[in-house]
């Protein structure tokens, strides 16, 4: 903490200017009473986004917005991190591998599907890219993907516990991209666990959070699957406020209710489901893990001389990103009644 300041003092400073720009009630309370996707335009131009919009042509797509609302973000991360020094610089890199992971699995179930390389890329996050990416496509098995592209990149150490899932069928595609997190995560846990001090603190909370909500999520979409019990267990996280009890529980669950019951006994978890289920429209049990992350990301800014609040803020920008694109799609679709089931931040 006393030498916080002398390497990282000025980066935190930018990025809780960052933090002031994200959107607050009223900016909401202006976009839902668009009536056209250009009205969302003018009304963006008054906040932190400015005329990020000013050259694209009449009448914008959704699909547009989105983009350019995530370019201004991965913009403003890329230019904390060029900046960074250790050990701040290999924090904002954990922060990108778990984009690198997404864009793998894109790209290899897009070229199981036969779909073209060029527009596979383009959809692919831009925090997530790296050198070699567009030869992923012609990888058929998982050690020849290995040697012969991703030895050479930070995911490397995940992908030897991928090793024994030799064909890219979308099984195992969706296994390996669980395996993968689960390596990642403990990984970037442990990491945050050696910077110890109040990003420890910080971080702790985030990524358990995030290890009981991947171990929740892949136990209910495992159900009437070919996952079995035994394979469900091992993609569980090793580590989080449902760990070890919790997820041996999980891993012997039969449908959505007895997961409810399991959760239920954790006071953390137990407000999150009472207005939430797996299949409530109205507010999805995802909807409520969302609302429970922008909670834990606020937060971390309520303590200074830490690093957890270059996570939280990224996370916090991609929620205002899906409550942009929330809105701009209820708009174009004519979905009035739905365009106030966004999650608020501020």
């Amino acid at each position: 903490m006393l030498t916080f300041n002398i390497n990282d003092g000025y980066l935190e400073a930018i990025l809780r200017g960052y933090r002031l720009g994200l959107l607050t009630q009223a900016d909401y309370s202006n976009l839902v009473q668009c009536e056209v996707l250009d009205d969302m335009r003018l009304h963006l131009a008054q906040t932190g986004y400015g005329d990020f919009l000013a050259n694209e042509p009449s009448p914008i797509h959704t699909t547009t917005i989105a983009e350019k609302c995530t370019e201004r973000m991965v913009q403003e991360f890329h230019h904390i991190r060029a900046q960074a020094v250790e050990p701040l610089a290999t924090f904002m890199d954990y922060i990108t591998y778990g984009y690198m992971i997404d864009n793998i699995v894109l790209l290899i179930t897009g070229t199981l599907h036969e779909r073209d390389t060029t527009e596979l890329l383009e959809k692919c996050h831009p925090l997530g890219m790296f050198e070699s990416m567009g030869t992923l496509t012609v990888a058929h098995n998982i050690s020849e993907l290995y040697n012969s592209v991703l030895v050479d990149t930070p995911l490397a150490p995940y992908f030897q516990f991928c090793l024994s899932e030799e064909d890219l069928d979308e099984m195992n595609i969706e296994l390996i991209r669980n395996t993968l997190y689960k390596a990642y995560l403990e990984d970037f846990y442990h990491y945050c666990q050696r910077l110890g001090g109040s990003t420890e603190e910080v971080m702790t909370g985030l990524l358990e959070f995030e290890a009981d909500r991947r171990a929740i999520n892949i136990t209910l979409n495992s159900f009437g699957t070919e996952i079995g019990k035994d394979d469900r267990e091992k993609l569980y996280p090793g580590f989080g406020q449902l760990h070890p009890d919790g997820m041996a529980k999980l891993a012997k669950a039969d449908d959505a209710s007895q997961v409810q019951g399991i959760v239920e006994g954790y006071i953390t978890y137990r407000p999150l489901l009472e207005n939430s289920s797996y299949t409530n429209e109205e507010r999805s049990l995802e909807d409520a893990f969302f609302q429970h992350e922008v909670k834990l990301n606020k937060l971390a800014f309520e303590l200074q001389f830490h690093y957890g609040i270059f996570y939280a803020y990224v996370k916090l920008k991609e929620q205002e990103i899906r409550n942009i694109v929330w809105i701009a799609e209820c708009i174009a679709q004519d979905q009035k009644s739905k365009i106030n089931q966004y999650v608020p931040i501020f």
